[in-house]
């Protein structure tokens, strides 16, 4: 499967459970995760296990859309590397980029970064 149908089959996952109101995937402190909730949470915490990807992604998120023109300065990085490093978030579903003209702008994806939160949060215990 290409990196193309990898980010497709997150994406959609990830928002079919949300749109049914159910987390993404189960709190990995509550109980045994699935082989397929493990690997999809997997994926986003492995893009996210790098500090330049982390850096990227927090300014990302600082702005409502962000040019890769303006990573070149605060991440001290040149182009190809920065291509390799947003390649590797939008393969893990956490952003998505549309290309205009020369430039990508960037864009975070709410629901992808709401669900590797759920999986860390302790589940409530039933009354």
């Amino acid at each position: 499967m290409g990196s193309v149908e990898v980010t497709a089959a997150v994406r959609a996952t990830t928002s079919k459970k949300m749109a049914a109101g159910e987390p993404c995937c189960g709190s990995v402190l509550s109980a045994p995760l699935s082989e397929p909730d493990a690997e999809l949470l997997a994926r986003g915490f492995a893009a996210l296990a790098d500090p330049v990807r982390l850096r990227l992604l927090s300014l990302i998120a600082a702005g409502d859309e962000v040019c890769s023109c303006d990573f070149l300065q605060p991440l001290g990085k040149s182009q190809p590397t920065i291509s390799h490093h947003t390649k590797a978030l939008t393969e893990a579903g956490l952003i998505t980029g549309e290309k205009r003209g020369r430039w990508v702008y960037w864009r975070v994806i709410p629901e992808r970064l709401d669900a590797l939160r759920q999986a860390l949060e302790r589940a409530e215990p039933s009354s």
